[in-house]
């Protein structure tokens, strides 16, 4: 059983964390905190196998709450999420077992508990207790906090009153990143840049109409809503629909 620290100053996301590992069978998390000194104070209370730890925290930072664990617990794995990667190299001087910037895929958290487990349990592959954790989710920053968006709950992500907003199943997100970034972001296979101001999902759309002579409106399934789609990314899309 590997057990797991998790210290984060913000209380969604240690909730993100705690959800994201429970998901997975053979760890245990062991304590929670929200400061450097309550996480150090946890691995002196407990055996803790690995510790993922927030850099920018009050008082006593993730760095240097890292040196202090390894001074108790010199094996005790230190895995940084943090959305600041001008902390990196330091990180790395400290043999930090890995670092993630926030917001990130659950499937790039779950690729690091697989190495723990290689170095600590010599088990070669994390097992999920839900399988519907496998499809990969976005971790995205909102106004009042995080959200974990699954890919094929997107129907479109556009650009409104200059700021980026994801529309969902569920309802809409307006979040900190560019189009630019959630294109790279997205499965490539599932999703196309279709205008400079929308990304829509191949697979939500329900009609495509003539809007202009280089434009298209796109329509899309059970919902109200329209995308643009330029000429260039129709004929993008052609091999799928037919000839538009």
């Amino acid at each position: 059983m590997l057990k797991v620290l998790i210290a984060d100053d913000d209380s969604n996301m240690r909730f993100i964390l705690k959800k994201a590992l429970n998901k997975i069978e053979d760890i245990q998390i062991v304590a929670q905190a929200s400061t450097g000194q309550e996480a150090v104070l946890a691995v002196d209370n407990n055996k803790i196998d690995a510790a993922f730890l927030d850099i920018d925290m009050p008082g006593l930072d993730g760095i240097e709450a890292a040196k202090l664990i390894l001074d108790i617990n010199p094996r005790c794995m230190i895995v940084f999420i943090t959305a600041h990667v001008n902390y990196m190299s330091e990180a790395f001087e400290l043999y930090a077992y890995d670092y993630i910037v926030k917001p990130f895929k659950l499937d790039r958290l779950h690729k690091t508990i697989n190495k723990i487990n290689q170095s600590l349990l010599g088990t070669s592959q994390i097992k999920y207790v839900d399988r519907e954790l496998e499809k990969e989710e976005i971790l995205l920053k909102i106004k009042d906090g995080m959200v974990l968006i699954k890919p094929e709950e997107i129907i479109l992500i556009e650009r409104e009153n200059r700021s980026t907003v994801i529309v969902t199943e569920k309802g809409k997100y307006v979040i900190n990143k560019t189009l630019l970034e959630m294109e790279n972001i997205l499965p490539k296979q599932d999703f196309i840049r279709s205008h400079k101001s929308y990304i829509i999902r191949i697979d939500k759309i329900s009609t495509i109409s003539v809007y202009g002579r280089w434009t298209y409106i796109v329509k899309f399934k059970d919902c109200d809503i329209d995308a643009l789609l330029t000429k260039d990314k129709a004929n993008v899309l052609e091999e799928r629909f037919g000839n538009i």
